[in-house]
């Protein structure tokens, strides 16, 4: 049988490891390498999620052009707390004008999908470069919010509310 080395979720790496006769420090380390440098068009990758809305990110130095789902951020999100929300992070790393973003992202509200960009956005700035980790990490920028909507129960309204009661 021939042995899985691919990198696999579902064998231990230390496993295999004892099998071919490697360290196991090794080897957990060679699966916990992250890519952190840009693709083959220079951008740099994030995902955020918030609600059941996710944001893929690509993050470019360039003149500071924000688009989403083809769309300017105005365009896109209409209120003011949205679009100050989204700009955040980059506002917290100085970079309004000096990185181009390009942002595709689905599901869920408008309030959602700023959150899931806003994540998105700060993820890929701290690819970017480790430096801005700190002022990230500060604003709040890189915490994910894992607040959910809470499911209905069987027997009842909704997730909390319940049928009127009669007595009579």
């Amino acid at each position: 049988m021939a042995e899985n080395t691919n990198g696999s979720p579902l064998i231990d790496p230390a496993i295999v490891a004892e099998n071919l006769g490697l360290d196991k420090k090794e080897a957990t380390e060679e699966k916990k390498q992250k890519k952190t440098g840009p693709d083959q068009g220079g951008f740099y990758w994030g995902t955020g999620r918030r609600k059941s809305s996710v944001a893929r990110v690509r993050v470019k130095p360039g003149s500071g052009k924000l688009e989403i789902n083809g769309k300017e951020l105005i365009e896109y999100f209409r209120l003011k707390k949205d679009q100050e929300l989204v700009l955040a992070p980059l506002q917290a790393a100085k970079g309004e004008k000096s990185f181009d973003v390009f942002v595709n992202v689905k599901g869920g509200g408008t309030t959602g999908q700023s959150g899931a960009v806003r994540l998105g956005i700060a993820r890929a700035l701290a690819t970017y470069d480790d430096g801005l980790l700190p002022v990230l990490r500060d604003g709040g920028h890189l915490t994910r919010d894992s607040r959910m909507v809470e499911r209905k129960k069987p027997g009842q309204v909704g997730a909390r509310r319940s049928f009127q009661f009669s007595k009579r």
